[in-house]
C-alpha cells in the first residue's frame, strides 16, 4: 500500500475512536468530573471568586445582547450574574443546591421585586427536556446565597434557571449547567398536546407562531369531567414555563384573564395564556397548578411554525 493509502487508513482510524468516545461522553457524566466541578463552584462562593464569576460573565458585551435577546441562554445579563452552582454530584445523593446573584461589582444580591409573590423562581431540568422542576429557595440575607434542600434521581445534564427581578431593575432569567454522575439515554420529545398527571387529564390548544403573540388554552379535567376548582398558585390560576427545545432558551409566558381575588378563588377548567416564540422549532412547556391543596405539573411539547406559512386555526 503507498504512503497516501496508509495515511487515509491511520485517519479513519483516528476519526473513529473519536466518534465512540465523543458518543461515550454524551452519555455518561462521569462522577469524578463532577465532583471536580461542584468542588470548584464551592469554592467559588467565596467573594473573591463570585467577584470574578460576575466579571467574566458580565465581561462580554456580546453575550451579554444575545442574552438579552433571549432570555435564559447566559449566566449573565442586565448587569447581573449567575454564580457557580453548588449541588449533589450524583443520583441519590442528599444535599443543597446553592447559588447567588451577584451584580456588576460582583456583590451579592440581598434585595429583590417580587414577581408572581416570589423573589425568585429556580427551573431544573435536564438538557432533554426530562425531569422538570419549578421551585422557589429561600434567601440568607446575609451573603446572599439562595439554597434549598436538593437530591437527583436521574443522571445527566442539566440547565438550573435564576428567574428574578433585582430591586429596581428589569426582570431577567440567568442559567448555569450543572453535570449529575451516571450515564443515562436521552429522551427525544415528541409533539404532545394531551398528557394525564396525578389523576388530571389536561391539554393544551392554540398554534405558536414564530415572531407573533399567541394564545394557549391549557384545560384541566378529571374523570372526563372539566375541573372547575382550580386554585391560587403564585397569584394565577396557573402557570406556563416554555423551553426552546435545543439551546432551551428560557421563555417568558403570561397569563391572561382576571387574576384570582382572593386565596379562597377558584376557576377552570380553562386556563389561557399569551406566549411570543422568537423562532420556528420544538418547544417544550411545562404547566403548574393547583387542585385541592397541590400543586401539579403537566408537560407538552409544540412546534411553532414560521409566521409566513400558512396558519391553522386557533383555539
Amino acid at each position: 500500500m503507498n504512503a497516501a493509502g496508509r495515511l487515509g487508513l491511520y485517519g479513519a482510524g483516528l476519526a473513529a475512536a473519536f466518534a465512540v468516545a465523543f458518543g461515550a461522553a454524551a452519555l455518561v457524566a462521569p462522577r469524578e468530573a463532577a465532583a471536580q466541578s461542584t468542588q470548584q463552584e464551592e469554592k467559588s462562593m467565596d467573594g473573591h471568586d463570585a467577584h470574578n464569576a460576575a466579571a467574566q460573565g458580565d465581561g462580554g458585551h456580546g453575550a451579554q445582547a444575545a442574552a438579552e435577546t433571549t432570555a435564559g441562554v447566559s449566566l449573565a445579563a442586565g448587569g447581573y450574574a449567575l454564580s457557580p452552582v453548588s449541588a449533589p454530584v450524583a443520583v441519590g445523593e442528599q444535599g443543597t443546591l446553592r447559588f447567588r446573584i451577584l451584580d456588576g461589582s460582583g456583590a451579592p444580591v440581598t434585595a429583590y421585586t417580587p414577581q408572581h409573590e416570589k423573589d425568585l423562581h429556580l427551573i431544573v431540568v435536564r438538557s432533554d427536556g426530562a425531569e422538570f422542576r419549578h421551585v422557589h429557595p429561600t434567601l440568607d440575607a446575609s451573603t446572599g446565597t439562595w439554597s434549598i434542600p436538593w437530591s437527583w434521581t436521574a443522571a445527566g445534564s442539566y440547565r438550573v434557571f435564576a428567574d428574578f427581578a433585582a430591586a429596581g431593575a428589569e426582570p431577567v432569567a440567568l442559567t448555569r449547567t450543572v453535570d449529575v454522575a451516571g450515564s443515562f439515554a436521552p429522551v427525544a420529545p415528541a409533539t404532545s398536546t394531551e398528557t394525564s398527571v396525578d389523576g388530571f387529564d389536561v391539554g393544551i390548544a392554540g398554534d405558536l407562531v414564530a415572531g407573533s403573540d399567541s394564545e394557549l388554552t391549557v384545560t384541566v379535567r378529571r374523570d372526563g369531567v372539566p375541573v372547575t376548582t382550580l386554585q391560587p398558585y403564585l397569584g394565577a390560576f396557573g402557570h406556563l414555563v416554555a423551553l426552546r427545545e435545543g439551546d432551551l432558551a428560557y421563555l417568558h409566558v403570561h397569563p391572561e384573564g382576571a387574576a384570582p381575588t382572593g386565596p379562597e378563588a377558584t376557576s377552570g377548567p380553562d386556563v389561557r395564556f399569551g406566549a411570543h416564540v422568537p423562532t420556528a422549532g420544538r418547544y417544550l412547556l411545562y404547566f403548574d397548578f393547583m387542585a385541592s391543596g397541590s400543586v401539579h405539573t403537566a408537560a407538552f411539547v409544540l412546534d411553532a411554525h414560521d409566521g409566513s406559512a400558512t396558519t391553522t386555526h386557533q383555539h
